[in-house]
């Protein structure tokens, strides 16, 4: 479900995030002191994990959109300030 970070319908308007921002800390402590080949293989398998558990193939293409086009020229993707 991706409402919660949209403000309009067809528009991308990404705000903070307090619970992302405390992901994220979580995040970078699971990779802390893994080598690179191991730090990838988390992050497929946590991508895999995640993906199932939203299950809604519309809102993990969108998702992947996102990823794609983020911080590309051009993108009309805004990150949070």
């Amino acid at each position: 479900m991706t409402d919660p970070n949209f403000n309009e319908p067809g528009k991308r308007f990404f705000y903070s995030f307090v619970p992302g921002d405390d992901f994220y800390e979580a995040l970078m402590e699971a990779h802390r002191e893994l080598t690179d080949e191991e730090s990838l293989a988390l992050n497929a398998r946590l991508i895999l994990v995640l993906a199932n558990h939203i299950g809604d193939l519309s809102v993990l293409r969108e998702a992947l959109v996102v990823a794609s086009g983020y911080g590309r020229p051009g993108s009309d993707i805004v990150p949070a300030k």
